[in-house]
């Protein structure tokens, strides 16, 4: 009986198959803290397209809606229009989004959709095997650049949060990170207000997340943390990029 009198949470009380020093986890903690505190529970609906951001499927405990790869942000525009009482989000890697799913991601935001995105940023695909992303920072090694990446061959990796800060539609577009203390707190905080920015109708928000991937990096998570601060920060500074007034 105690445990059918207790109030649901965000999140499931299961174990996480997220790789050691993988720092999904700490995103996924964030982001049910601010859904609990802001009392988004019973409103509340992710969707989740192809990549580790699958797996939160089984870590959400609100409804949640399965995307083909890239997708999200369309599918959420048509969730969020059929049910404009909702409160609806995407979360998707660096992979995802900025590459095969960039098309409905610039257009969800010129269009200032009432949608929110949580953006995780590795530098990497992450569950497909460490293949080169459009975030791939000059001169790392993946599967696809063995070499490391050049601009002859691969182009120069895209700054998502500057390139959307150029649009109208956007209210509230911050990078931040989950490295440190500090980042963490900074995240929540940002989270905290692109959520806000869907509350009261303000536009698309989006919050571009620096984490890490010691798997495909081939890196102790000690050592990938670091990577993140000394090589992730300086081609993808952190901060506030657009925030709309009324927040």
């Amino acid at each position: 009986m105690e445990q059918l009198n207790h109030m649901p949470t965000p999140l499931m009380d299961i174990p996480r198959s997220y790789c050691p020093g993988c720092t999904h986890g700490i995103i996924h903690r964030l982001v049910a803290e601010v859904i609990e505190e802001m009392d988004l529970l019973q409103k509340a609906i992710i969707v989740l397209p192809v990549g580790c951001s699958t797996l939160a499927v089984d870590y959400f405990a609100f409804d949640s809606v399965q995307s083909a790869h890239g997708r999200a942000p369309a599918v959420a525009t048509g969730v969020k229009r059929a049910l404009p009482d909702r409160f609806v989000m995407t979360y998707q890697g660096d992979g995802d989004l900025a590459s095969i799913g960039a098309a409905e991601m610039v257009h969800a935001a010129t269009r200032g959709e009432l949608i929110t995105t949580i953006f995780v940023n590795n530098g990497i695909y992450g569950m497909t095997g460490g293949q080169m992303a459009p975030t791939s920072l000059m001169g790392w090694k993946t599967e696809t650049s063995p070499y490391g990446r050049t601009a002859q061959a691969n182009g120069y990796p895209i700054r998502v949060s500057e390139m959307l800060a150029q649009l109208n539609g956007p209210a509230y577009i911050a990078r931040t990170d989950v490295v440190s203390v500090p980042g963490i707190n900074k995240t929540k905080a940002a989270i905290k207000k692109a959520f806000t920015a869907q509350i009261k109708g303000l536009g698309y928000s989006i919050v571009e997340i620096l984490s890490t991937c010691p798997t495909n990096w081939g890196m102790t998570p000690v050592d990938a943390l670091k990577r993140v601060k000394e090589e992730t920060m300086k081609y993808y500074p952190l901060g506030e990029f657009k925030v709309a007034e009324g927040l």
